[in-house]
């Protein structure tokens, strides 16, 4: 089995997200997070290796292409795409090259036949400038738009220009990381804003991490939004105490899924907003879905 967490820039309409998240079949919705605040939903699928996985994926991208407008949307998390990222994610390394050749293919499938300008990073980057998501998404899609007009960034796949309702869309093949929010007892986002420049990576933290800071209107809170690439390393108990020696924490959220490793010691004390176990840890997803 493999994954695919699919992010898509719209987070208020559970019934629009619903219906994109089916036209991924076969592959099975495992968990869907929605957030209105960052307006974007994230998708964690899980299918087995084959030609129906991989047209599972363009139809899934082709619907979100029909149905959202990039151009309209607005909410707090950096994008440059109706389908922002399509990482293809590996549980275990011997599944590493099955899942590099999903990306790849699907990759220049969607770029080509449906004309959306597509991007490999991470592992599958082809330069060392495209590696991080951020730096392809520096300015949003109108600096990306100025930048691939100027010859100074090409996709690796599509057209040269971005989709006028899509944007563009970045691609790669990874294991699985952690997507983790930390509430603050309060709304003061700049503290949220130095905290994330504390400590993530780029600012002298661990490796793999990083952070922004983000308000979250509907909360009347800030946030810091993680992502951890390295979940077994850097439990998500040792990210809250780093938070909490700077802020009082009032909760915490896990976006998708989470090996159950990086949940040892986690605090009691701080509620993890809408966590359910039985759905979240990664090897009781997979369990199922490979049962079924």
């Amino acid at each position: 089995m493999l994954l695919a967490v699919p992010n898509i820039s719209e987070g208020r309409d559970r019934e629009l997200v619903v219906a994109i998240a089916r036209a991924f079949a076969p592959w099975r919705l495992l968990d869907l997070h929605l957030d209105p605040d960052h307006n974007r939903s994230v998708l964690s699928l899980a299918a087995p290796y084959g030609s129906e996985a991989l047209g599972g994926l363009k139809g899934g991208v082709e619907r979100a292409l029909a149905t959202l407008d990039l151009g309209r949307h607005e909410g707090v998390h950096p994008r440059v795409g109706a389908v922002d990222v399509l990482p293809i994610v590996y549980a275990d390394t011997t599944a590493r090259p099955k899942a590099q050749a999903l990306a790849l293919t699907a990759a220049a499938l969607i770029g080509e036949e449906l004309e959306l300008p597509t991007f490999l990073y991470g592992e599958l980057a082809t330069a060392p400038g495209r590696r991080e998501r951020a730096e392809l998404r520096r300015g949003g899609p109108a600096l990306l738009a100025r930048r691939m007009a100027a010859g100074e960034l090409r996709p690796d796949f599509g057209p040269l220009r971005l989709h006028p309702r899509g944007g563009a869309l970045l691609v790669t093949a990874r294991p699985p990381l952690v997507a983790f929010n930390v509430e603050l007892a309060s709304d003061d986002v700049e503290q949220a804003r130095r905290i994330a420049s504390e400590l993530r990576e780029a600012g002298g933290g661990p490796a793999g991490l990083r952070a922004i800071g983000v308000p979250l209107r509907s909360r009347g809170r800030a946030q810091v939004s993680f992502n951890v690439h390295d979940p077994l390393s850097l439990p998500l108990a040792e990210i809250v105490a780093s938070v909490r020696a700077r802020a009082p924490v009032a909760a915490a959220e896990i976006v998708g899924l989470v090996p159950s490793a990086a949940l040892d010691g986690f605090p009691p004390d701080v509620p993890l907003r809408g966590f359910d176990p039985e759905r979240q840890i990664l090897e009781r997803a997979l369990a199922l879905a490979a049962d079924d």
